[in-house]
């Protein structure tokens, strides 16, 4: 999932949430229509604030462990989450996207966040994985 998601970021004009995303719904982790919510998510919601390939993971959570989740699963969403963002900052000590990509522009930010995507769909991987095997 997340070499598909890296390449959709940085060789398909993707944005890191959509990114995200994409992959996810190719894995059958979340319907395709997800990817137009995605777009909101990108630059930190517009905002600067967390990161979008962060929220993104978010989503997918949520849709596979959140309240009437269609998926059967225990709801543990939230607990999920807090797994998500302290995962996240122990590999990159912030989850803001203002932070992680200070004074980045273009080309240079797309390879610096591509890092971000790639531990977004780690860590979402490895959260799901660890369900599985329960």
């Amino acid at each position: 999932m997340k070499e598909k998601a890296v390449d959709y970021y940085v060789n398909q004009g993707y944005s890191c949430a959509e990114s995200v995303l994409k992959s996810a719904s190719e894995e059958g982790l979340c319907p395709k229509e997800f990817l137009s919510c995605a777009t909101a998510f990108s630059g930190g919601m517009a905002s600067g604030c967390v990161c979008g390939a962060v929220a993104a993971a978010q989503i997918v959570n949520g849709y596979n462990f959140g309240r009437e989740n269609s998926k059967g699963n225990e709801v543990l969403a939230r607990q999920n989450a807090a797994k998500i963002v302290e995962e996240f900052k122990k590999r990159n000590k912030v989850t803001c996207c203002r932070v992680l990509s200070h004074g980045l522009e273009g080309a240079e930010r797309k390879a610096h966040c591509s890092k971000f995507v790639s531990d977004a769909c780690e860590i979402l991987e490895e959260l799901l994985k660890a369900k599985v095997d329960a």
